[in-house]
């Protein structure tokens, strides 16, 4: 386990300036299934040049939140992955605010949560995790933190499920809560964590899969369709947070 450098110590992840919180959340978002980052990668992802980005990310490893193993790849260390997680956190709070109680549609409050993220002071997180009822997921159902991530099971591909089987949706990936398309079409054919479905075809010629959810069939392409997690037939409810009633 990597030691982290004095100037990681002196900065708790609310500390860190908007801008370093989306480079650092963004790369624990593009490294989330073991994939290799650079900095021209980032900076795509982000609509910035490389050399924005490479300057931001020698900020990174200067205070010891990143490394940059072969001069390129982009890896966070383990103090860059606990202030990567408090991002995520205080992200996922957001979400759970704005779609459980102000009520916005997921795309909307993705968006909006991205604001949000980076004013949240630790008391008020504090108050938000008590008040949401302590969720370890986001609404789209990925782990909060690494523990959650350890404790959880990692689901399956619903692309790799055949057709006649049956399923339960268990989290849309954060890649995939990148395509605020995506992530509207899901809302609202009702296809959200904790949702049994049932797989009508699937076809590699046509790229696509048919499916049967709560509110009727819902169609998705290959691609799209690997960016969502399922766990076979039924699935045990206590995985699915739900946001306690105020009233």
């Amino acid at each position: 386990m990597s030691s982290p450098s004095h100037g990681a110590r002196r900065h708790a992840s609310s500390d860190l300036s908007g801008a370093a919180q989306e480079y650092l959340l963004t790369l624990r978002v593009m490294t989330g299934d073991g994939a290799h980052v650079t900095a021209s990668q980032v900076g795509r992802r982000l609509g910035v040049s490389t050399q924005a980005a490479s300057e931001m990310f020698r900020r990174l490893v200067a205070d010891g939140l990143v490394t940059q193993a072969n001069g390129r790849e982009l890896v966070l260390t383990d103090a860059g992955r606990t202030a990567a997680d408090g991002i995520f956190r205080r992200h996922a709070l957001c979400e759970w605010l704005l779609t459980e109680i102000v009520g916005l549609g997921w795309a909307e409050s993705d968006q909006e949560a991205e604001r949000l993220q980076a004013a949240v002071s630790p008391r008020v997180e504090a108050r938000l995790d008590e008040l949401l009822g302590h969720p370890e997921t986001c609404p789209h159902g990925n782990p909060i933190d690494i523990e959650a991530t350890r404790r959880r099971p990692a689901g399956v591909r619903l692309s790799d499920v055949n057709a006649g089987e049956k399923a339960t949706i268990y989290r849309i990936t954060e890649e995939a809560e990148e395509d605020a398309g995506l992530l509207s079409y899901l809302e609202a054919r009702g296809l959200r964590p904790g949702v049994p479905i049932s797989i009508l075809s699937r076809s590699e010629s046509l790229d696509s899969m048919t499916l049967d959810g709560p509110i009727g069939r819902a169609t998705l392409g290959l691609r799209p369709a690997a960016l969502v997690r399922v766990l076979p037939g039924t699935a045990d409810p206590d995985l699915f947070h739900r946001v306690p009633s105020r009233g």
